[in-house]
């Protein structure tokens, strides 16, 4: 039975964007396997709003190779990074060094004007990022930005893969106070564990039917 999609539960950003990627070893199917695909989700973790997904769309249609490398460039880093998001500290020097190559060379492009933003529905503030240059190249520069700030703030001993059995690919910060999550969801891996163990334990306390 193929595990229900748990979007926005990895406590940051770029561990999110990590989660993206599913497939092959699960029934959901990648989600940046399409532009659209990518923008649409960019749209639910309110990088983009409607009226800026729409534009995108329609930049796509006139620049289509703009768009495809956008969408590669964003495949490649996802790649990159997760190693970081599966491993924490015990990731290999290679991957990390390639991990920081690839946050610095977006880093170092992110030329824009940086501004907070208040939402009126819930009062909330957030920071926002308004680029300047390739709009498509900027996308993913919150990802990035969200990557380097784990890494900077000494979150990554904290990062985590799921311990689901069967394999669950997905990935969190554990923000616990005793350090011990081991869910990437509580509804749906951690649920599914609790009663496997339970189905275990009731099997082993069930009583041997006497021999006739």
């Amino acid at each position: 039975m193929p595990r229900a999609r748990v979007p926005f539960a990895a406590g940051r950003l770029w561990l999110d964007f990590v989660n993206t990627d599913e497939a092959p070893r699960h029934a959901h199917a990648d989600t940046l396997v399409s532009f659209d695909g990518y923008l649409a989700w960019l749209e639910s973790a309110a990088l983009i709003d409607a009226a800026r997904r729409t534009s995108l769309q329609r930049r796509a249609q006139e620049q289509p190779a703009s768009a495809t490398a956008a969408l590669h460039e964003a495949r490649r880093i996802r790649s990159m990074l997760r190693p970081l998001a599966e491993r924490g500290l015990l990731t290999s020097e290679r991957a990390t060094q390639a991990a920081i190559l690839e946050i610095n060379r977006v880093l170092g492009r992110s030329t824009g004007i940086r501004r907070v933003e208040h939402d009126p529905r819930d009062g909330s503030f957030q920071r926002a990022f308004v680029p300047s240059g390739d709009a498509f190249a900027a996308l993913v520069i919150p990802i990035v930005e969200s990557a380097a700030d784990t890494l900077v703030m000494g979150e990554l001993a904290r990062v985590r893969r799921c311990a689901a059995e069967p394999p669950c690919p997905r990935v969190f910060l554990d923000i616990s106070r005793n350090g011990r999550r081991r869910w990437c969801d509580m509804r749906s891996c951690g649920n599914r564990a609790k009663a496997a163990r339970h189905r275990v334990t009731t099997r082993v306390s069930r009583p041997t039917p006497p021999v006739p």
